[in-house]
């Protein structure tokens, strides 16, 4: 059965429409917006916004970098995978990635509230370092503990999160996205078949 369109498109696509009905949603009051579109404590008095925050962006630059990077970092694994694996594996890095940023914001102070699809394309960068077919080999070749190679992947998660570091940025997002991407890489998540692949392209 061939494909209906690339799930990078299709996340475009909702990017957009979900931007637009910000826009419309803001127009009648910041309250609303945010009701339907910021995760924000307490998570279960707005719980859509867990899946709604992912695909929301605060402004139109916010949404073409979150845009750029998708493209960057995903289309080579929305290529190797199947659309719902992909869609799955972005909706549900976004949403953990979110909800720990308000959590673990809560923990140390004030409560963040958050919105963007940065957790989520952190995860698809640390899913593509940590998948790829040279990442194999290295790890075929080197054989250490799961432990050390956790240990490993926090360190290097930390790493990405605090060069990419700046004002008004999710760090706790980017950093659980990208160690998610990193483990589910590893462990080959949205790997398919070779022949599952032929058949739905």
């Amino acid at each position: 059965m061939a494909r209906s369109g690339s799930p990078l498109v299709e996340t475009l696509v909702i990017f957009a429409v979900v931007f637009v009905l910000q826009w419309i949603a803001g127009l009648f009051s910041v309250g609303l917006m945010a009701g339907l579109f910021v995760l924000a404590p307490p998570l279960e008095a707005n719980p859509w916004t867990i899946v709604t925050s992912v695909y929301a962006h605060e402004n139109l630059g916010h949404l073409l970098s979150n845009s750029a990077a998708l493209v960057l970092f995903g289309w080579p694994i929305a290529r190797a995978t199947t659309h719902l694996r992909f869609h799955a594996f972005f909706l549900a890095t976004g949403a953990i990635a979110g909800i720990t940023q308000v959590v673990g914001t809560g923990f140390v102070g004030v409560a963040t509230p958050v919105l963007g699809a940065s957790g989520a394309v952190f995860a698809l960068m640390g899913y593509l370092l940590a998948g790829n077919r040279l990442s194999d080999g290295l790890a075929s070749r080197v054989q250490v503990s799961p432990w050390i190679a956790l240990g490993v992947f926090v360190a290097l998660a930390a790493l990405i999160t605090f060069a990419t570091a700046a004002p008004r940025v999710a760090l706790l997002a980017h950093f659980t996205g990208f160690l998610l991407g990193l483990v589910a890489g590893r462990a080959g998540v949205l790997d398919v078949p070779s022949h599952v692949r032929r058949r739905s392209a």
